[in-house]
């Protein structure tokens, strides 16, 4: 009989690719999605497959299927800071809301749960790398703390469903992925310095470009979700590249991938932006046997391929300042 996993933000940049793995390795899947963020476009790809469903339902509402599920992946929110500044509430209500409605679904129909998590859990890090153990500096009361706490809050409640309740849950902490589907207008560093290139605007860095970035290719994050669903895994466990890079050198490894792009502009750093993110995957490496393999620059060529197609049929698509 085969295996029904439910992804909620099932049509998002992440949601949509773990959509596609988990249909690769033999599971039906039913994804949700307000496409507040998201978009069918994502998905489209998979309509009409007999072991796929799209629902267009938000999560911080009451959640019913009537199927057995042999696990639900809570992918859904708001994840870039553009986006959890525009929908702050809503940010809060999915994290809170939305993940108690999704423990309570997975807790009816004895199905392990996951939830994404991220590296925003660590605040404006003051221990480095980040370690799963180190508790974070983070403010509840700034601009990110919609999203910071309403993860940290979600990690808390999926952990008290476990304890109290035996429900089988896992915790990702993802640090920054990119790869192809993410919005051209996404407003994160690497979208956001490949569309602004496409376009002839200036690539815009905020700081001084010296805050440093891990990033992940998604091929990479996707492998290491799967492997942490199917896992005995109950604590938190960091995915993510822990290569460093610095903002700056980010934007100019675009620019010369691109080839004749615009200068760099450098402007106020954000309020709260932390100055350094790298994960310590000590534990994915001796639990879940995973660590990225794909090269930086071997995944921003995939990327910008992608973001050049994209880009080709909307051209007048703008970054958010």
């Amino acid at each position: 009989m085969t295996k029904t996993i439910l992804v909620t933000g099932g049509a998002g940049f992440l949601g949509s690719h773990l959509c596609d793995r988990l249909l690769g390795q033999g599971y039906a899947v039913i994804a949700m999605d307000n496409l507040i963020t998201g978009s069918t476009d994502n998905i489209a790809h998979l309509i009409g497959r007999d072991d796929f469903r799209f629902i267009h339902h938000d999560v911080t509402e009451y959640i019913f299927l009537a199927e057995p599920l042999y696990g639900v992946v809570h992918f859904a929110s708001p994840a870039s800071p553009q986006d959890y500044l525009d929908y702050p509430i809503h940010t809060l209500k999915v994290g809170s809301l939305g993940t108690h409605n999704s423990l309570g679904l997975a807790k009816a129909r004895g199905a392990r749960f996951l939830l994404a998590s991220t590296s925003e859990v660590y605040g404006d890090p003051l221990v480095h790398p980040q370690p799963e153990s180190y508790w974070g500096n983070v403010n509840p009361v700034g601009p990110r703390g919609v999203y910071d706490e309403a993860k940290r809050f979600a990690e808390a409640m999926t952990m008290a469903y476990h304890r109290v309740h035996g429900v089988d849950t896992k915790i990702a902490r993802i640090f920054n992925t990119f790869g192809p589907r993410m919005r051209l207008d996404d407003g994160r560093a690497i979208p956001n310095f490949m569309t602004q290139a496409l376009s002839g605007q200036p690539i815009t860095v905020f700081g001084d470009g010296s805050q440093t970035r891990s990033f992940c290719y998604v091929a990479d994050l996707i492998d290491g979700i799967q492997r942490l669903l199917e896992s005995d895994r109950h604590q938190p466990v960091n995915l993510g590249n822990p290569e460093e890079w610095t903002v700056t050198r980010m934007a100019e490894t675009i620019r010369e991938l691109i080839g004749d792009a615009p200068p760099i502009e450098y402007r106020d750093l954000p309020v709260d932006d932390p100055k350094v993110r790298q994960p310590d995957i000590r534990t994915a490496r001796e639990h879940l046997r995973w660590a990225p393999g794909t090269a930086i620059d071997e995944g921003l060529r995939h990327t910008l391929d992608d973001f050049r197609r994209r880009f080709q049929a909307a051209p007048h698509t703008r970054t958010r300042a």
